[in-house]
């Protein structure tokens, strides 16, 4: 036990909870009464108006990221959910067309569809449960949860009664009653304590909505209990004809697994119909398009962090959840660590440039000196023979950026007709430079990254150009049919860039005009020995298809720049591999040990960071602790380590002892006496409650019965 405190020296301490204040783990150094002199120096400091404005600058980057994401957030949500709209029509048209075949067969009065029972007799031969099988194509479940939801919604605003049930809902431990009590919870919109499907029956019939169809989801139903789904199936098959449930079940692999998971008797009760989802490579391809092509958010991705990105997809089963996870990591690392970054929110706000010399003062110095150190700035400025200007810097970015993106999805509607991904296409396009356009082979790309995306290719996929020499290599197997449905791809996806889209109108005109000489050509030739006739033709399709192959590489010839030659890519583009890979594999022993040992860069405590490498009172307590752990091997002796956390706590910092022997105040005299009077009782209590902390934070083992006076370090090192 603790040793009893004196009663003279000690604080009063009162029991009453109106005496309890609020306890905050991480705090700051208690302020001191201040005297006469001190409030006349506060009435000297600066105006309140720049501590606001300090304030506000300190929360720009919070701002500026919380902005950036709102908007990539949003605009992911909406891709992905247009992406499943086709599909979601067509579950809705089945659901109603199965609706009314149910009707149509079967519909019970209302004496006998409010009955407890099932209809005596049971079901008629014949009557199935029409089920939906959706092919979500995913490993892992993660992506499903919000297409699902989705569906739900979807479903929902078009009339239907929908309840979600999930895998966990299907488990041995619940039972069929688990599955009953979440839908009638759903449905109903109450607990049920003993749940019956009577008591879903007659809740259909009696609220009048028995006109609207009744849909059960289950994401995932490979992940379900056989036996329970079993039971589940053959309860509502009893049902059927006065609850007309319609099941829509996700399954991520084949229709042989819901034959793996059923009984035969069960399979032979459903009625199934199938519907397809988007593979996960054409979801990421959708969110390449649209957040790092497209939309122009300001924020992209470097060709290191794209490789990086691509492999972290591929390895990861093609879960788009964890790219977006990392996206969103990229995006926070590159704000916070960028003090310009604030001119991304002029992007999103579609400003343009208008105004970004007119911000804040307090930002204007700051950011001006940190774009006088950046290269690319100085490179975009010395070319044009004027001082720093990046207003006109951000305009080049901006312009830039939308041809660049413009040609890739030039390049990407080639590459779709062989299945070439547009990730796989754009980590590709980071890597190149433009005098590679000018070798006629076309072998664009560097061979140390072509070797590298070969590592991650599936056998059998030929890797000998890259993805972009061989998207150029398609466009002479093309027919004149399908280069004129190209062009007019390229005419739609270049609209509002007038450096290609002009470009691009005048070629559909000359193809046109071609393409009709060839018609009339083949017509008068149609008479003539079939070998002339084949070898006019595919003279005049080398002809057409070289003049595309020649408009497209001259385009990339002059548009295509590398980024380090883009002017202000440190602010737009994340480059930094090393960083993003921390965060995602995470290290948290290692943070709270870095974290712990460097508290007073945290806390902004004004007496702690004087004090660099000095333990101080005024220290958080468990920072203190582990400082003093360094100072011992693998195993702590608690004795020891309780006399130099009392050393640190119970004498004040040199400077406060040199200001009491200056001041001949008695006042100070005596609060320095009541200081130094700190109670061992209080100590320990301080000292354990740091020593349970580090417990929890996995830094410490506790005493053993063969050692109670020592402690085991867990953590070693940084």
């Amino acid at each position: 036990m603790a040793p009893s405190a004196d009663p003279e020296t000690s604080p009063s301490i009162s029991t009453t909870n109106s005496d309890l204040q609020p306890f905050f783990l991480l705090h700051k150094a208690a302020s001191r009464k201040p005297s006469s002199k001190t409030r006349r120096r506060i009435d000297l400091s600066p105006k309140p108006s720049d501590a606001s404005a300090q304030e506000y600058n300190d929360n720009l980057p919070f701002d500026t990221f919380k902005l950036l994401w709102s908007n990539t957030q949003s605009i992911i949500k909406d891709v992905l959910k247009n992406l499943n709209t086709t599909v979601f029509d067509g579950i809705d048209k089945w659901v109603h067309a199965s609706f009314d075949a149910i009707r149509a067969s079967r519909t019970p009065d209302f004496t006998t569809a409010t009955s407890m029972y099932p209809i005596p007799n049971n079901v008629p031969i014949g009557a199935q449960i029409f089920t939906a099988l959706l092919f979500t194509k995913n490993v892992e479940s993660v992506d499903d949860i919000s297409t699902f939801a989705d569906l739900g919604a979807h479903l929902r605003s078009n009339g239907c009664l929908v309840a979600n049930l999930t895998s966990i809902d299907f488990s041995a431990k619940n039972g069929v009653g688990g599955c009953l009590k979440t839908l009638l919870r759903q449905f109903l919109l109450a607990g049920i304590d003993a749940p019956e499907m009577s008591i879903l029956a007659s809740w259909y019939y009696e609220q009048e909505n028995y006109d609207k169809p009744l849909i059960v989801i289950i994401d995932d139903v490979e992940r379900c209990n056989s036996s329970v789904l079993n039971d589940f199936i053959l309860m509502l098959r009893e049902w059927v004809i006065k609850v007309p449930i319609i099941l829509v079940l996700g399954v991520a692999t084949s229709v042989d697994a819901l034959r793996n998971i059923l009984c035969s008797s069960a399979c032979l009760y459903l009625s199934v119909c199938e519907f397809n989802l988007g593979t996960p490579a054409e979801r990421m391809d959708a969110v390449i398009e649209t957040v790092l092509l497209r939309s122009c958010q300001g924020f992209n991705i470097g060709k290191h962090v794209s490789a990086f990105l691509r492999n972290y997809f591929l390895r990861h089963d093609g879960t788009l959840t964890l790219f977006v996870k990392a996206l969103r990591i990229s995006t926070a690392q590159q704000v916070f660590s960028e003090p310009l970054s604030f001119v991304l929110r002029k992007l999103v706000n579609e400003e343009g440039t208008e105004g970004l010399n007119g911000d804040n003062n307090l930002l204007r110095e700051p950011a001006i000196k940190r774009a006088l150190e950046l290269p690319s700035l100085q490179r975009f400025c010395e070319t044009r023979g004027n001082c720093i200007d990046w207003v006109s810097a951000l305009s080049e970015l901006k312009r830039l950026h939308q041809l660049w993106s413009s040609l890739v999805m030039c390049l990407y509607e080639v590459g779709r007709y062989r299945k070439i991904s547009l990730l796989d296409l754009y980590c590709e396009m980071l890597k190149l430079k433009p005098q590679n356009f000018c070798a006629n082979d076309l072998n664009l790309v560097e061979k140390d990254y072509a070797t590298a995306v070969h590592n991650y290719q599936s056998p059998g996929c030929l890797q000998d150009n890259g993805y972009v020499g061989r998207a150029f290599q398609m466009l002479g197997d093309f027919s004149a049919m399908e280069l004129c449905k190209i062009l007019d791809r390229w005419e739609m996806l270049t609209r509002g860039i007038a450096e290609i889209h002009e470009k691009v109108k005048e070629l559909q005109s000359q193809m046109t005009l071609e393409e009709k000489q060839l018609r009339h050509d083949l017509r008068k030739e149609s008479k003539k020995p079939t070998a002339r006739t084949y070898k006019k033709d595919w003279t005049s399709k080398s002809t057409l298809n070289e003049k595309v192959a020649s408009f497209l590489q001259s385009m990339f010839r002059e548009y295509i720049q590398t980024i380090e030659s883009i002017p202000l890519h440190e602010i737009i583009f994340f480059d930094n591999v090393d960083n993003l890979h921390t965060a995602l594999i995470g290290d948290p022993r290692r943070r709270i040990q870095a974290d712990l040992l460097e508290s007073r860069k945290f806390l902004k405590c004004s007496c702690c960071s004087k004090n660099d490498g000095v333990l101080v009172p005024s220290m958080h307590h468990t920072s203190i602790m582990y400082t003093l752990v360094q100072e011992h091997g693998d195993l702590v002796n608690v004795h020891e380590w309780f006399h130099s956390f009392m050393a640190v706590i119970s004498n004040p910092p040199l400077q406060s002892k040199k200001k009491l022997r200056m001041s001949p105040s008695p006042k100070k005299r005596k609060d320095s006496k009541e200081a130094r009077t700190k109670t061992d009782a209080s100590i320990q209590a301080e000292f354990c409650r740091a020593v349970t902390e580090l417990q929890i934070t996995g830094l410490l083992r506790m005493p053993t019965k063969r050692r109670p006076d020592y402690v085991q370090r867990v953590g070693f090192g940084l």
